[in-house]
């Protein structure tokens, strides 16, 4: 068999001069050809290595584009993937493996990167053991690491969700739990009263607890709804950023101006994201809200609403010079349900705000963060994957 990749890869790379192969030979060679597999094969004592037209064909040259030295592939290898496909090389030819076997990323004509399954393995030495001749094989795998990736991001994706579900589940098993207990006491008491004084202040515990049960209720099936449209075309509009933060500024308009809270509007006016329409205003209008309600009280308060770019991502930054939170004390509990942090004590916080906020953020494909600092203010980050201003 070693003989028989010898004669292959000799009378590839020295057509004119070499003699006429075999059937089987030629079996082997268009066998070759046709599984789009590359092959190598580097000869030590002139460091000089053939490659076939396939392995040349995977990084988008032509045959005669690309010569015969060792260099031509390595310096082509990722700087993140040289050390590891090296060492892998230099373990084999050292007789520390038996058989090279490297997957790097490599260049290619166009810029990009594919990924490479190298194989080699040395099929002649010298009298001392020393490696004269290598033979081996390129094979594209991009397709196979790109769907190993995506995979990985579902394994995550879904021990992400399972993780929230339980949570969901636990909050809601514990509030209903809650509202049912305190209707049993009420109805336990209802029955032991012996007044009608009695008996209506009951009624109006029940009344309370009701009311109580059907907001906990309202919330649930809002945060529901939200991930259950996730993953539908309900999410892919191009909003307006700009426009879409104005609406909210204007609705906002009679409570701001009560609260002395002066909102500006900074987003760059042609910022766009494919979202849901809705979930963004409801973002937006409940980051503002918190920016309104938790003002400082000794200070001209403001809510600055602005947009940053990177390379690939669009951030939106809802900033406030309001009371703060303590960061280093409530970081863990910020976007969780039935959380709050502020120390106001207020009859309207609820603790469900920044949940179904992040929940919503989420379900558009983004991130939510924040930067916090008592008595100085709050900034909330909205990031989203870029779009293109041409669609």
């Amino acid at each position: 068999m070693k003989m028989l990749w010898k004669k292959i890869i000799g009378s590839k790379s020295n057509k004119k001069t070499s003699p006429k192969i075999s059937t089987e030979e030629l079996k082997w060679q268009i066998a070759l050809e046709n599984s789009h597999v590359g092959v190598w094969d580097w000869d030590s004592r002139t460091d000089k290595v053939f490659y076939s037209k396939e392995s040349k064909q995977i990084l988008g040259y032509d045959d005669h584009e690309l010569t015969n030295s060792a260099m031509e592939w390595n310096r082509r290898v990722h700087p993140e993937d040289k050390e590891t496909y090296f060492k892998d090389f230099n373990l084999h030819i050292n007789g520390k493996l038996d058989t090279y076997r490297n997957e790097h990323r490599i260049l290619c004509k166009d810029g990009k990167y594919k990924w490479i399954l190298d194989k080699g393995k040395v099929v002649d030495r010298d009298k001392n053991g020393k490696p004269i001749r290598i033979i081996g094989t390129h094979t594209d795998i991009t397709y196979r690491k790109k769907r190993d990736e995506q995979s990985e991001k579902n394994l995550q994706l879904i021990t992400s969700q399972n993780k929230r579900l339980h949570n969901f589940t636990h909050i809601v098993s514990h509030n209903l739990k809650t509202h049912i207990g305190n209707f049993k006491n009420i109805l336990e008491f209802y029955d032991e009263a012996e007044s009608e004084i009695e008996k209506q202040e009951l009624i109006t515990h029940l009344n309370t607890i009701s009311e109580a049960l059907t907001s906990t209720i309202v919330d649930l099936d809002d945060i529901i709804s939200i991930k259950s449209k996730s993953n539908t075309n309900e999410l892919n509009e191009r909003v307006n950023i700009f426009n879409c933060a104005e609406k909210v500024i204007d609705s906002l308009e009679i409570e701001s101006a009560n609260n002395e809270v002066a909102l500006f509007n900074s987003i760059r006016k042609d910022d766009y994201l494919v979202a849901n329409r809705s979930y963004l205003e409801s973002v937006i209008y409940n980051l503002i809200s918190n920016g309104i309600k938790y003002k400082h009280p000794n200070r001209k308060s403001k809510v600055i609403l602005q947009t940053m770019h990177t390379k690939d991502a669009l951030k939106i930054l809802v900033s406030d010079n309001g009371i703060g939170i303590d960061i280093d004390k409530f970081k863990n509990q910020i976007f969780e349900m039935y959380q709050t942090f502020h120390g106001t004590n207020r009859d309207d916080s609820r603790g469900v705000g920044l949940y179904i906020t992040k929940t919503q953020v989420e379900a558009l494909g983004g991130t939510i963060e924040v930067e916090s600092e008592l008595n100085v203010g709050t900034t909330f980050i909205l990031q989203f994957k870029k779009i293109k201003h041409s669609m």
